[in-house]
């Protein structure tokens, strides 16, 4: 604007200077030149031309709203071309979606039934593991107990000639010298038989403790009946004839029995009745 304001000072002037030059000719060549007049008129006068700034924030703010209305219609066209393009492209990005979605499920399915099939073995294993320990320790406990209960076993068999020796020597003194009648001039032989006999007493009461006890088939049963033969129990050594027993009736005892806590430590070795 001020640059405007400038030229049409200047061309005013030259106007000024052109109609006087051309009123006198002669008094234009003696003067000097437009520009100079000018710059000396400038020079004296005593206001000095003060440059004007005029703002264009008018013209700009009218022209910003312009501006912005362009770019808002610019936005959504490129908004409605976007939702057009995403419309004609929803199907194909929907379709992929799914069969990305089904393919993951696929394989978490299958992933759990892995883990599934890994979980009922182990739990298979587990039971397994605690039934067998289980077992292991019954057996272990079984075993412990039929060796504190077996522990004599070997000491007791290795006593069985001794306790047989016992009864042969009371069996070998005869009846009738154990009698009132007889007792008094064999005294000595009554002492000594009175002695083994409660030494054997003693011997058979301390054994029965550990659990080692004699059973002898030679005694009838309660109904007064000679025992019957039992392999698990009796040996038979030889079979013979008798008409006043039946089959299978022990008739002689060769040595008695013995057990350790219900277990047949040694057979007893007898005769069985053959009739047939």
């Amino acid at each position: 604007m001020f640059q405007r304001t400038v030229l049409r000072q200047r061309r005013a002037v030259q106007s000024a200077l052109s109609v006087r030059a051309i009123s006198s000719p002669r008094l234009s060549a003696r003067r000097t030149s437009p520009l100079q007049q000018l710059s000396q008129s400038l020079r004296q006068s005593p206001f000095r031309p003060v440059p004007r700034y005029y703002s264009t924030e008018n013209g700009a703010n009218k022209e910003e709203p312009k501006k912005e209305e362009e770019k808002k219609e610019e936005e959504k066209k490129e908004e409605e071309k976007k939702t057009e393009n995403e419309g004609a492209a929803a199907p194909e990005g929907n379709g992929e979606t799914e069969a990305a979605a089904e393919s993951t499920e696929d394989r978490l399915k299958k992933e759990l039934e892995v883990k599934n099939l890994e979980i009922i073995d182990l739990k298979d294993k587990l039971l397994r593991s605690v039934a067998e320990f289980r077992n292991l320790q019954e057996r272990t406990k079984r075993d412990m107990e039929a060796a504190r209960t077996f522990a004599i076993q070997r000491f007791a068999t290795d006593l069985l000639e001794t306790i047989d020796n016992f009864e042969r020597a009371l069996s070998s003194v005869p009846a009738e010298k154990l009698s009132a009648a007889e007792a008094e001039g064999n005294k000595e032989l009554n002492d000594l038989y009175q002695g083994l006999k409660m030494t054997e007493s003693v011997l058979m009461s301390t054994l029965k403790k550990h659990g080692l006890e004699r059973f002898d088939p030679g005694e009838p049963t309660e109904d007064g009946k000679p025992q019957k033969f039992d392999p698990n129990l009796h040996e038979a050594t030889f079979m013979a004839k008798a008409e006043d027993k039946e089959d299978g009736d022990i008739m002689y005892v060769q040595s008695k029995g013995f057990s350790l806590h219900g277990r047949v430590l040694r057979a007893a070795k007898v005769g069985v009745v053959k009739n047939a």
